[in-house]
C-alpha cells in the first residue's frame, strides 16, 4: 500500500511568526496536526505558552521574539536549526481616515506589517536557514490588492507593498527552489477585528455582504496555509491567493 501523501508536513520544520493568535496560532496548531516540528515566535509568552499546549506532538519550540527589534530577530535567527517553511503571520490592524494618516501612522503599521515580515525573511534567506525546496507563505491582506472598507489605506497600503515584495523573492529566491506565496484573505474572525473600532452588530451586518454570509476562520486560512507548506503545492510559487467567502465578486 503507498502511503504517500503530499499534504503531509511530516519530517518538516514550520516556523510561524504571530503565533500566539488569531491566524498564526491556528497555522502553528493545524502544521502540527499535518506531522510538522513547529517553531512558535511571537511576543506574548502567556498566549504563545498557551498555544503550545494545543500542539500536536512532541519536539515543538516556542520562542519569544518582537521581530521589530533587530536584537530579537538576530537572536531568534540564531536559535533555529535549518527550517522547511516560514509562515508569516505577525501583524497590526490600524482604522483611519487618510486626512488623520500621519508618517507616525504609516510607519507604526509598516514597521509590524511589513519591514519586520521582510527583514525576518531576507536574513532568513541571506543566512540559508530556509532549506532547498522550501516554502513561505505571507499572510497579506485582500486590501492589499483591492481597496475595501474606507479607513484602511495605511493598512492596505502595508499589505500591498508585503505582496509585491513577495513576488520579487519568489523570482530572486527560485533558484535555489523556495518558493514565496502571499495569502490574501477577506475579514477573518480574529482578536485584530475586535479592537472596539466598530461593534459586534456592524461586523454582523457587514458579514451579510459575503456570499457565504459569514467572515472567515483562522483555520480558514491555516488550511490553505498547510497546502502551501506542503509538497502538495510545489509548484506554485509568486501568488496571491485570495480567501474570501467570495465577497470580491461584488
Amino acid at each position: 500500500m503507498n502511503d504517500f501523501n503530499p499534504f503531509s508536513l511530516e519530517g518538516k520544520t514550520i516556523l510561524v511568526t504571530g503565533a500566539s493568535s488569531g491566524i498564526g496560532r491556528a497555522t502553528a496548531i493545524e502544521c502540527s496536526k499535518m506531522g510538522a516540528r513547529v517553531i512558535a515566535t511571537a511576543r506574548d509568552e502567556e498566549r504563545l505558552n498557551e498555544m503550545s499546549l494545543a500542539l500536536i506532538g512532541e519536539r515543538h519550540t516556542t520562542v519569544i521574539a518582537d521581530l521589530v527589534n533587530p536584537t530579537d530577530i538576530d537572536a531568534l535567527i540564531s536559535s533555529l536549526p535549518t527550517i522547511d517553511g516560514l509562515m508569516l503571520c505577525a501583524g497590526k490592524g490600524l482604522t483611519l481616515p487618510m486626512q488623520f494618516a500621519t508618517r507616525e501612522k504609516f510607519d507604526e503599521i509598516f514597521n509590524v506589517n511589513f519591514f519586520s515580515q521582510i527583514e525576518l525573511l531576507r536574513l532568513l534567506f541571506k543566512k540559508k536557514k530556509i532549506a532547498k525546496g522550501g516554502s513561505v507563505v505571507i499572510v497579506s491582506s485582500l486590501g492589499g490588492i483591492k481597496v475595501f472598507s474606507g479607513g484602511n489605506g495605511i493598512y492596505g497600503a502595508g499589505k500591498a507593498a508585503l505582496s509585491s515584495a513577495a513576488k520579487f523573492c519568489a523570482k530572486e529566491f527560485a533558484p535555489r527552489l523556495i518558493r514565496v506565496n502571499c495569502i490574501c484573505p477577506g475579514m477573518i474572525d480574529t482578536p485584530l477585528i475586535h479592537r472596539g473600532t466598530v461593534t459586534d452588530e456592524q461586523l454582523a451586518e457587514d458579514a451579510k455582504r459575503y456570499p457565504l454570509k459569514r467572515y472567515g476562520k483562522p483555520n480558514d486560512v491555516a488550511h490553505l496555509a498547510t497546502f502551501l507548506l506542503s509538497e502538495a503545492s510545489s509548484w506554485i510559487t509568486g501568488q496571491d491567493i485570495i480567501i474570501d467567502g467570495g465577497v470580491s465578486l461584488s
